[in-house]
C-alpha cells in the first residue's frame, strides 16, 4: 500500500486476477478503477463466475512523511476465500528505507468484513528487490499471501501463493 499520492497523468487502471483452489468468487477477478484524484481511487469489481459487482474504493487520508505515516481507507470485496461480503479497511503505512537503510515498506490496519461479522487485523510488508521487482507479504486476517511482483511503466504483473501454497496471478494496467 503506498503512503504517497499519486500524481501519473494515468487515471484508469484495468486488473485481472486468476487463482486456483478457490472459491468461485475468489477464482477469476476483473477490476476497473478511476483516480479522481491523487488520493482518491474509485472502481468496480467484477466476479464473473459468481455473475457479482460490488463497489472498490482507496482515500488516501495522510499522505506519508519524513515522520508520519501514511493513512489510508477503503473498500472492496471480503477477503479471499470468502464466498460473499465486502470488507471495509484502515491501514497505515510508512516506507522504513531512510530509517533503517533496508528497502522495507510496512502496513497494519484492520478491515470489517461482512461475510463473516467480524473486524479483523490486517498487515503487510514490501521488501523493493529493486526497481522493477518486490516481493509482498500480505496478511487478510485469516491467512498469508506471498506476492512476487514485476512493474514495468504501465504494467504490473503479480504471481501470488494463495495461503503461501495455491499458485495465482494477476496483471494490471494504468491508462
Amino acid at each position: 500500500m503506498s503512503g504517497a499520492g499519486i500524481d501519473s497523468q494515468h487515471r484508469w487502471t484495468l486488473g485481472v486476477r486468476l487463482l486456483t483452489n478457490q472459491v468461485p468468487r475468489a477464482a477469476v477477478r476483473t477490476t476497473l478503477t478511476y483516480r479522481f484524484h491523487s488520493r482518491l481511487q474509485m472502481g468496480i469489481e467484477y466476479n464473473p463466475r459468481v455473475g457479482e459487482f460490488a463497489p472498490l474504493a482507496n482515500l488516501l487520508v495522510l499522505t506519508e512523511s519524513k515522520r508520519r505515516p501514511a493513512v489510508m481507507l477503503g473498500t472492496s470485496t471480503d477477503r479471499i476465500g470468502t464466498p460473499s461480503g465486502q470488507a471495509f479497511f484502515a491501514t497505515v503505512s510508512k516506507n522504513l528505507r531512510r530509517e533503517t537503510g533496508l528497502p522495507l515498506s510496512p502496513y497494519v490496519g484492520a478491515s470489517f468484513g461482512t461475510f463473516d461479522h467480524r473486524l479483523r487485523p490486517i498487515g503487510g510488508l514490501t521488501m523493493f528487490l529493486n526497481k522493477r521487482f518486490s516481493i509482498l507479504a500480505t496478511y487478510n486476517g485469516v491467512n498469508v499471501h506471498p506476492l512476487l511482483n514485476f512493474t514495468h511503466g504501465q504494467h504490473t504483473l503479480s504471481l501470488i501463493m494463495v495461503k503461501g501454497r495455491d499458485p495465482g496471478m494477476s496483471y494490471s494496467i494504468t491508462f
